[in-house]
């Protein structure tokens, strides 16, 4: 499921535009515990007692595959779309405390101002996406980004990056993903595409690489000032290369 399908992924392409992905939520922002505390809410306001652990970790999941992991099959599906709706309205009430984790700016423009195309591939709704992106200040680093609505499947499913990777006309061969959940990792795989972990949404090195991180760092302040050694790094060799 790529964009250019007949190029194989992870073998970068000479003279091709190369850019990387960033998932947002628990990535460049942190609200991943936010959404774990938002989740429990809206589980509580219908009847269900769910553990913020069991929360926590399915978070960076799209909230229909969220609900459907952590609560019973034979439920009564008809209130699905008022914890959705719930969770969103609990979401956004806690926007004005939401903060950019440290060094997400700073690597966003780094890797815009040496070449890169930079993508948010995020499956947010479009409100809390834009909410996340005031937040990052970084807009003029950004050529594009996703929300929900560029997806027919959410994460694990690739389609969020698949749309991502069109809206900057860059091959999976040509991209890194960084992302801070399995699922991140998940979706990266399926595609080819070489991901890097940070474990600042709370999800540990050790599942990250299990899940198919290339490399695991702490935050994107880490990832910054290892950039050249990085995945991101070899990117940046090639497109030099390409340039000559």
């Amino acid at each position: 499921m790529s964009p250019h399908p007949g190029r194989p992924a992870g073998s970068a392409t000479p003279g091709r535009r190369r850019g990387v992905l960033f998932d947002v939520d628990g990535t460049l922002i942190d609200s991943s515990y936010v959404h774990t505390l938002s989740w429990w809410g809206a589980f509580r306001q219908q009847g269900y007692d769910v553990p913020m652990a069991r929360i926590h970790r399915c978070v960076g999941m799209g909230g229909d595959r969220l609900v459907d992991s952590l609560l019973p099959a034979g439920r009564d599906r008809s209130a699905d779309q008022e914890i959705l709706a719930s969770h969103s309205a609990l979401y956004a009430s806690h926007w004005p405390s939401l903060r950019a984790l440290g060094g997400a700016k700073d690597l966003l423009l780094q890797c815009h101002s040496s070449g890169l195309a930079v993508a948010l591939a995020s499956s947010a709704r479009e409100r809390d996406l834009q909410a996340m992106r005031q937040i990052l200040d970084a807009d003029a680093a950004i050529d594009a980004a996703t929300s929900a609505n560029d997806a027919k499947e959410s994460k694990p499913a690739p389609d969020i990056l698949v749309a991502a990777l069109a809206a900057v006309d860059v091959d999976a061969a040509d991209s890194v993903y960084v992302g801070d959940a399995v699922w991140d990792m998940q979706a990266a795989a399926a595609l080819g595409i070489p991901a890097i972990g940070v474990t600042c949404g709370g999800i540990s090195a050790a599942e990250l690489r299990d899940a198919g991180a290339a490399e695991v760092y702490e935050d994107p302040r880490e990832l910054l000032a290892n950039l050249t050694s990085s995945a991101i790094g070899r990117l940046l060799d090639a497109t030099e290369v390409g340039h000559r």
